[in-house]
């Protein structure tokens, strides 16, 4: 039955990927060792499960049949396991964690030596791309991400708050004045995130209500770390989260504008495929997080009205 078992995790892992060789590669070990696996299924179930091809993988009707059962299967077992001392199973194994560059590199990092010290168990396998990772073809178990999450497919449970300044160079704002009102962004060059969901449409939170204006700039990027660096040398203004410069403000190389206009917080998820059973390791490394972005003020709802 184990034996079964792996066959069946292989043969999902390739429908998802696509791919014998991104599959090796996440079980650490070789694309004819995958190959044979895949083999030994089709003479057990006594089907072709793939068309192959020197250019592509193609699931056959059958390969699509199996999938549904097999992923069942491996999540009915996964439940069967969970459920019976679920609190004594101790988080073990690899964890391939998701999530945005700066964010990572400022706020997650920097915590894993304390999780993986209470965790010995566990190895982590840090993706960091600011692009919105497809989890279950890149075989990611845990993702953090900032903002609204659409896809259904996903589990989300906020773990944190993003609150979001608007920031220039001293140098940018006496050479180009400064903002009183949101309206005034529109005279200005702004920097404009890519990958923001509201694309150049900036939101903000006044005394009156919301304020909304479409910005325009001659530096647009899709990378999270290139709208630090572009702030920092006065490229335009940013809208940026309270924690990607506490420095920088702290030492007077940024200012903040439109102090009374707030952009509109984005929340900070925990986001993993939709399963029956959460892994140790994943559901550890979500209550982890969770407890430490609470104790931080410049993670968390701290001292805003809830």
């Amino acid at each position: 039955m184990s034996d079964l078992l792996t066959l069946f995790k292989t043969f999902q892992r390739v429908v998802e990927t696509g791919s014998f060789t991104a599959v090796a590669a996440e079980f650490n070990t070789s694309q004819p060792t995958i190959s044979r696996q895949i083999a030994a299924l089709e003479e057990r179930v006594g089907a072709l499960l793939f068309q192959r091809t020197t250019r592509a993988l193609a699931v056959t009707e059958d390969g699509r049949v199996l999938y549904e059962q097999a992923r069942q299967t491996l999540d009915s077992v996964q439940q069967a396991l969970g459920s019976v001392g679920r609190q004594r199973l101790a988080p073990t194994g690899l964890l391939r964690l998701a999530c945005p560059v700066v964010f990572g590199r400022l706020h997650v990092v920097p915590r894993l030596p304390a999780f993986l010290a209470r965790h010995p168990g566990v190895t982590i396998d840090l993706v960091m791309n600011d692009g919105f990772t497809d989890l279950v073809e890149e075989g990611i178990d845990l993702a953090i991400r900032i903002g609204a999450i659409i896809d259904p497919s996903l589990i989300a449970r906020r773990i944190g708050l993003t609150r979001r300044v608007t920031v220039a160079s001293p140098a940018y704002l006496a050479a180009h004045g400064t903002p009183a009102v949101p309206a005034d962004l529109a005279r200005h060059d702004c920097i404009v995130y890519a990958r923001l969901a509201t694309g150049n449409r900036w939101e903000f939170s006044g005394r009156d209500g919301p304020v909304s204006v479409t910005v325009s700039g001659r530096y647009r990027v899709n990378n999270s770390e290139g709208v630090r660096e572009g702030v920092l040398a006065g490229l335009g203004i940013g809208v940026v989260p309270v924690w990607h410069f506490t420095d920088e403000i702290a030492s007077g190389r940024l200012s903040v504008i439109l102090a009374d206009f707030e952009p509109k917080p984005l929340p900070t998820q925990a986001v993993y495929p939709s399963r029956r059973f959460l892994a140790p390791k994943v559901r550890a490394m979500i209550d982890f997080l969770a407890h430490e972005f609470e104790l931080d003020p410049r993670l968390s709802s701290y001292g805003l009205d809830q």
